[in-house]
């Protein structure tokens, strides 16, 4: 697509216009026109589609079992709490994200957990397993991050919003033992599922919440040593984003943390190339904030929540590979905008 772009999109776009390219949107649009991106495109969005459509059979056709399986691990089990009354906001219930159909909430049958199950196997295969047999790569490398850059840090109280099944989680749980972890997401079946999963690895620490990061008033204020969310900010309205960075603001305690892990912004620095390729799962992939979302200036936004400047703090992660899988894998920390398991964090260190 590089060699597309350079040896045909913009020469063309300048022959036609007289002028270079000047944003990520001319550069799509100009791509659009290109039959390498054409092909590319298509055979991405039909890819992430059977990807989705197989991991879906496979849970689906032994779903009994693995609904009674979650039954037994999480049946009177008080770190799992539900709410059926909870009302999914729109920007949730409207999307099938990531093509996967029904989303996170969609519940099939009483104590469902389809979507959870398809969402943990999905996920491995999207990634070819390069996160780990647990898909907890990217869990790893914020514990990493943070015994790195904070290392006189023992939280207490950890809450990881929008969670799901706990991938990013459970390492974090591991690695902080003696942390009361909480997980608060939006759907039933990824909870119920998330709970089952970190029983069977042995993992006692965590509760399963749902709920909306948008109303946390269950919480009185400063509860929290640590939150946390791990590619999660891309997902939100920008109307749900504010309230959910404002509730953070309110909840995190004195000397506490709150650290957003995403893909890296659309800065000044980043080729317009780059920028429409990346900007692709907003088109293409069902994720209609992502765009929107990368291009914000998150510090301004963690301002307007009410943390200090002088607060906040940046930094890079890099998914650690699992070696049982790739043994040959070369690690490096580079960034090559969305296309490894290379992310940037954005937070708050509060004094």
């Amino acid at each position: 697509m590089r060699a597309a772009y350079t040896s045909r999109v913009e020469p063309k776009f300048e022959a036609a216009h007289g002028r270079k390219i000047a944003s990520r949107n001319e550069a799509r649009k100009a791509m659009l026109e290109d039959p390498a991106f054409q092909t590319w495109s298509a055979l991405r969005r039909m890819t992430m589609e059977q990807r989705q459509q197989a991991g879906r059979f496979t849970v689906i056709r032994q779903r009994e079992e693995l609904n009674e399986k979650a039954r037994e691990l999480t049946e009177g089990d008080p770190r799992l709490k539900l709410d059926p009354s909870l009302t999914i906001p729109r920007y949730v219930a409207a999307i099938d994200h990531h093509c996967m159909p029904g989303g996170y909430c969609t519940e099939y049958v009483a104590g469902d957990v389809t979507n959870g199950a398809n969402y943990d196997h999905a996920g491995f295969v999207t990634t070819s397993g390069l996160l780990g047999s647990y898909s907890d790569g990217g869990g790893k490398a914020v514990v990493n991050w943070v015994k790195r850059n904070l290392p006189d840090f023992k939280p207490k109280k950890i809450l990881d919003l929008g969670g799901t099944v706990g991938h990013s989680t459970l390492p974090i749980a591991r690695a902080f033992p003696d942390a009361e972890v909480t997980i608060l997401d939006l759907g039933a079946p990824v909870l119920r599922y998330g709970l089952g999963r970190a029983k069977s690895l042995g993992v006692d620490n965590v509760s399963f919440v749902q709920g909306t990061g948008e109303d946390m008033s269950m919480y009185p204020d400063a509860s929290f040593d640590w939150i946390q969310t791990t590619m999660f900010l891309h997902e939100l309205s920008s109307s749900a984003m504010k309230k959910i960075f404002a509730e953070t603001r309110r909840l995190v305690r004195p000397g506490g943390v709150v650290i957003h892990v995403e893909q890296p912004q659309y800065t000044a620095d980043m080729p317009f190339f780059e920028q429409a390729m990346r900007d692709w799962d907003a088109f293409y992939n069902n994720e209609p904030f992502w765009s929107r979302m990368h291009e914000m200036d998150l510090d301004q936004a963690m301002i307007d929540a009410g943390f200090e400047k002088d607060w906040l703090v940046h930094g890079d992660v890099y998914g650690v590979v699992d070696r049982d899988i790739f043994p040959d894998a070369q690690e490096d920390e580079t960034e090559d905008y969305g296309r490894k398991a290379a992310w940037h964090v954005i937070g708050a260190v509060l004094p």
